[in-house]
């Protein structure tokens, strides 16, 4: 059994991902991931034979998941907490992906000594969303860390991003729409133009709460807006394009 080849630890757990036979190892006690890493994963978009980062990869999520949405060469995910990338290089062998998933533990800030420059064709995100004066308790913990901009801000991630990217190379971020204009701003400073942007809507008569945003280095000033993506229906079900993406 694919189970035998990992140990867990603690109050860890292996769920079923519901895509591809894949799973994923998770402890409820730090963080488990949620359903921005799944649009996300969706969202993004890889050429076959691309190589692609995942930038703060927690636990692998969003890399294991694009293992079977996409072509891509290699999928690499870094991390900075020690027991989420050893979560994470465990559920890349739970799932037998070693030739085509790896983890590295390591920083944002310092990813530009981490990694060759302009290597990557894709890079995706999901950053913390709050600024570190939004209550946060506990900036050692693993869920703050997840939330709150502790260890990393969004212009360390788009200037990594800018560095590490190819001319052309694409960047895939899921954010909060209260951080919009700060995200384009920053995205335009450093040279990541924003292309592609969706708004993320619970339901079709509330506001968004989530927006996934694709840039591209160097290119020109161009955006398209996509038309909205709407999670639940009135009586609280997903919708079809969620169900389809959740893998229901």
């Amino acid at each position: 059994m694919a189970e035998s080849r990992v140990s867990l630890k603690g109050a860890e757990r292996i769920d079923d991902l519901q895509r591809a036979g894949l799973k994923i190892i998770q402890d409820p006690e730090r963080f488990c991931f949620g359903m921005d890493a799944v649009l996300l994963s969706h969202f993004a978009k890889v050429q076959p034979s691309g190589k692609v980062l995942d930038m703060g990869t927690g636990t692998g999520i969003i890399p294991i998941l694009m293992s079977a949405l996409s072509e891509a060469s290699h999928l690499t995910g870094l991390e900075i907490q020690e027991e989420s990338a050893d979560m994470a290089a465990r559920s890349i062998r739970l799932n037998g992906l070693e030739d085509r998933l790896s983890i590295v533990k390591g920083d944002i800030k310092e990813a530009g000594s981490l990694f060759s420059h302009a290597f990557f064709d894709v890079i995706t995100c999901n950053p913390p969303y709050l600024q570190v004066d939004h209550g946060i308790v506990n900036p050692s913990d693993a869920k703050a860390i997840a939330r709150h901009e502790v260890l990393c801000t969004l212009e360390d991630v788009i200037s990594a991003a800018t560095v590490l990217l190819k001319p052309g190379g694409h960047f895939y971020m899921v954010h909060r729409p209260f951080r919009l204009s700060e995200i384009m701003n920053v995205m335009h400073a450093h040279k990541l133009e924003p292309k592609r942007m969706r708004l993320v809507y619970p339901m079709a008569d509330k506001e968004p709460n989530m927006v996934l945003i694709e840039g591209i280095r160097g290119a020109n000033m161009r955006i398209e807006v996509e038309k909205p993506l709407i999670l639940q229906n009135a009586d609280g079900s997903y919708t079809d394009e969620v169900k389809e993406w959740y893998g229901f």
